[in-house]
């Protein structure tokens, strides 16, 4: 595929602000309601199987699992095939597939007919449109914003975004939950991807023409480009080396912490959220934070502070006192500290991905990353809920909260933490 040159702005000119671009400011419309949407099935789906169905740890883990296993199955073939082809029609459909499918759930139950395997089955399907979807966007915002030394900012605004749907969206998802019942406060969530669907329409920038290379298609050949392109760079194979770790390590801890919230500490799909809502908050001020830390600290500061947060976080999980309002401070304190570090992180390494990477390879890069760091998640979830099962849940905790202090050593190892400037044209910083 052939792409467009990017804008050609003077260095000595200021970027205009993003602001100004009606394109970008409907995607980030759209995006903020279906991310809000999102938050209560988050909630609701994990405590559908746990309430209707009296789910075991074990099946909660799978049921994670199957959310994120279509990243490390799949991401690879759709990102291959999301380069060859416009984005936002591929967006489109993705929302609209995952809208039905969330629908279903409700309906199910509204019919007498929800069983946990058909819930399996849904979280699966809504997990490989989700892959779709998040290769098509990642690789359709440069086409929205054609001066990179915008990322950093446009990336904050979306950070922001989703650090304050995870403050306000578990708090609502309980409460939604507790009134309506775990299946029914899904519709609330399809009813906000048809919103998005309309803000995506609505966007006018076109996408530059896909031509195939004069060679031709070859899927192999464009599939093993991604993979050489990406674990062949060396920083974005640390990138993804690490960011197995984080999202192993996030994906175990919260798996099983909902489980053991609920079972042995008593804690209500209310309170629950309000802990996950409050705890959010720390996204938001990461992403807020996170330009500004980039203007005055080295990049790779930034890095090594924010992943150190999110690896030492866990550990308050285990030690929190038996009584419930002190267990809830050390609750919300560790899931404040993981929040603010992905806060930081994910505006940082999202706009060092996209900095890095030509546009006709990014699709298949946020494929590679994507089958690694969900890889990571994926596995995660199965693990930690095995572990729950043979020493109990919070022996599990205890074990994946060490664990998660050791993935420190691969992080100091890390090229990333050494980088000083962030680059801002494609392959700035060679493999």
């Amino acid at each position: 595929m052939t792409d467009s040159p990017p804008e050609a702005v003077p260095e000595t000119a200021p970027p205009k602000s993003l602001w100004h671009n009606g394109d970008f400011l409907k995607f980030w419309t759209g995006e903020t309601i279906s991310l809000y949407g999102s938050q209560i099935s988050m909630l609701a789906l994990p405590l559908t199987a746990i309430y209707v169905f009296d789910a075991t740890a074990e099946e909660i883990g799978w049921l994670r699992f199957l959310q994120l296993a279509p990243f490390l199955a799949f991401a690879m073939l759709f990102g291959a095939l999301v380069d060859r082809m416009r984005r936002k029609p591929v967006m489109v459909a993705s929302n609209l597939v995952r809208m039905v499918l969330i629908g279903l759930v409700p309906a199910l139950a509204w019919a007498g007919m929800l069983e946990i395997g058909p819930l399996f089955v849904i979280a699966f399907l809504i997990g490989v449109a989700s892959v779709f979807f998040d290769l098509s966007w990642m690789a359709y915002l440069p086409v929205l914003i054609r001066d990179r030394r915008l990322m950093v900012e446009a990336n904050a605004k979306l950070g922001i975004t989703a650090s304050s749907s995870d403050a306000a969206g578990p708090s609502v998802a309980g409460v939604l939950v507790s009134v309506f019942t775990a299946p029914f406060a899904m519709l609330i969530d399809a009813i906000s991807y048809l919103a998005s669907l309309v803000a995506l329409v609505a966007i006018k920038a076109k996408e530059p023409e896909v031509v195939p290379p004069a060679e031709g298609r070859h899927l192999r050949r464009e599939l093993v480009d991604g993979l050489r392109f990406v674990f062949g760079h060396r920083m974005l194979r640390a990138i993804a080396v690490v960011g197995v770790f984080v999202n192993f390590s996030i994906t175990g801890v919260s798996a099983m912490f909902l489980v053991y919230a609920v079972r042995d500490r008593g804690i209500s799909a209310v309170l629950l959220g309000v802990i996950m809502s409050i705890a959010a908050i720390g996204g938001i001020f990461g992403s807020l934070a996170a330009p500004p830390l980039l203007r005055r600290l080295p990049v790779g500061a930034c890095y090594r502070l924010a992943l150190g947060l999110i690896f030492i976080a866990p550990l308050l999980i285990p030690v929190a006192p038996a009584a419930q309002a002190g267990a809830v401070v050390f609750f919300v304190g560790s899931f404040l500290l993981v929040s603010t570090g992905l806060g930081i992180s994910n505006v940082l390494v999202q706009s060092l991905r996209q900095n890095l990477t030509p546009n006709s390879l990014m699709g298949r890069m946020s494929a590679a990353m994507r089958m690694a760091l969900f890889g990571g998640g994926a596995i995660g979830g199965p693990v930690a809920g095995l572990l729950a099962t043979w020493w109990g849940l919070h022996t599990a905790l205890w074990v994946l909260a060490i664990a998660s202090v050791a993935m420190l050593f691969p992080l100091m190892a890390s090229p990333v933490g050494r980088l000083k400037e962030m680059p801002t044209q494609p392959d700035a910083v060679s493999g």
